[in-house]
């Protein structure tokens, strides 16, 4: 099978036979990961500050023991 042959294929098969979302469905699903990630990224967020300031914490400690 040539490369010709395959795109040819490949774009005859994404022309006729996906089933491709509509615009309301393609927009909602976009909300939907738009809105988890966000979600994500601020759980993210707060989780990294309280283990850093954990961290520091520790260290503060650590150092006025030894010192």
């Amino acid at each position: 099978m040539s490369l010709v042959s395959f795109l040819k294929d490949s774009f005859t098969e994404f022309k006729d036979k996906v089933e491709w979302p509509k615009w309301l469905q393609l927009q909602s699903s976009t909300t939907v990961v738009s809105i988890a990630t966000i979600l994500l990224a601020i759980f993210t967020f707060g989780v990294d500050t309280l283990f850093s300031e954990a961290i520091k914490n520790i260290y503060t400690l650590l150092i006025g023991v030894f010192n």
